[in-house]
């Protein structure tokens, strides 16, 4: 058998020089000590706003529930003048991603907000939440779309965060049942860039199955049927529990988040597996208050109407000659007669506008029941 030859030894990388060196770090000490007097000067300053933030949350916790501690409104006026102010050279997601961790503190100083979400940790809804609301407020976690409703009406959570719309698989059909009977409005959106990623202790040639939620196994589809064509595809109730099967078992793996991965100790092997780059999921956040007009705003509304011919049509072209546009409409089985469907519109403008309230006023006049969900400032940025 013919001997091959040795690799090559691989040259090393050559000595820094120390003169190149110690000059670097003379023209760099000036600097870095403006950036501690700098920083100094930020800290004083962002102590300074919360002293103001302390006397707001005294002035909002002895109105009660008449003055939220989380404003929608207020966040997206806030993050408008952030936007406006700077200059540059940072780009304006690093400062709004600053911003929302300094408003996450403000609420803690107020009074510390207790956020929903459908669990277990790690899953895309706390993502999505822990985007929205910064690391400062508390997050708990609920099994079902029903139990984060019902903790948020008794006021055991402030607000709720439910999925209601993605862009490859459309309405979250069990989130959108939660609507239909429920005095809480929505008081705000989030819309969140999904990224699937592979998570596993297990080598890509090795994986036997793989586990996820319905939902990202189909978002993962094409991906899964290239790279692992006989890797079983196994549902479950939500990708953190993926994460943490795999976490336990030999030659499985895990489509989840970056937050489940860190979680739960798992590598991750491939980034961004989703078969549409673009995959978006619109969130709600609940609340037991409306959300004051913003000047940019969203009405969502609920209605069913007679099983008759043209009703529906009926309905729509009253928004329509009020020079109203939709962005979405879905629907859904009433769950009480078959047969009959609840519609799910969203309007351009707040139900307080005249506009608004006009064509609503004249669209009852056509439907069974209508119902406004709620009007919030329009979510323009992915998250």
């Amino acid at each position: 058998m013919p001997v091959s030859d040795p690799p090559p030894i691989p040259t090393p990388p050559p000595e820094p020089d120390p003169a190149a060196r110690d000059a670097a770090e003379a023209r760099l000490a000036p600097l870095r000590e403006q950036i501690d007097g700098l920083d100094r000067e930020l800290v004083a300053l962002l102590n300074r706003r919360a002293g103001v933030v302390m006397r707001v949350g005294e002035i909002k916790r002895a109105a009660g529930e008449a003055v939220p501690i989380y404003a929608p409104d207020r966040e997206q006026a806030v993050m408008a003048r952030v936007r406006k102010a700077n200059e540059g050279p940072l780009p304006d997601a690093c400062v709004e991603a600053i911003w929302r961790e300094l408003m996450s503190g403000s609420f803690a100083l107020e009074r510390p907000l207790r956020i929903g979400y459908l669990g277990p940790a790690g899953s895309f809804s706390h993502l999505a939440a822990r985007k929205k609301f910064g690391a400062s407020v508390e997050y708990v976690e609920f099994t079902d779309f029903p139990a984060i409703f019902d903790a948020v009406a008794r006021g055991h959570a402030d607000y709720g965060l439910i999925p209601v719309e993605n862009s490859t698989h459309g309405g979250v059909t069990a989130s959108l049942d939660c609507f239909l009977d429920t005095p809480l409005k929505i008081a705000a959106e989030v819309l969140v860039a999904i990224h699937h990623n592979l998570l596993s202790r297990t080598p890509l040639d090795q994986v036997k199955k793989v586990y996820s939620h319905q939902q990202a196994l189909g978002q993962c589809r094409r991906w899964l049927q290239a790279q692992l064509p006989h890797a079983d595809a196994i549902a479950t109730l939500s990708t953190s529990e993926a994460a943490r099967i795999a976490a336990g078992e030999e030659g499985s793996a895990a489509i989840g988040s970056t937050l489940a991965a860190r979680l739960h100790n798992l590598p991750i092997l491939f980034e961004n597996i989703e078969d549409n780059p673009n995959n978006t999921t619109r969130f709600s956040i609940i609340a037991r208050q409306n959300a004051r007009p913003s000047g940019d705003d969203k009405t969502s509304i609920l209605f069913t109407t007679e099983h008759k011919a043209g009703a529906l049509t009926e309905v729509l072209n009253v928004f329509r000659d009020h020079g109203l546009n939709l962005t979405r409409l879905a629907e859904r089985p009433s769950q009480r007669m078959n047969w009959e469907y609840y519609f799910f519109i969203d309007i351009e403008g707040h139900a307080d506008d005249p506009k608004v309230a006009a064509a609503l006023a004249e669209a009852r006049t056509h439907c069974l029941q209508l119902t406004v969900l709620g009007s919030f400032p329009q979510a323009r940025e992915l998250m």
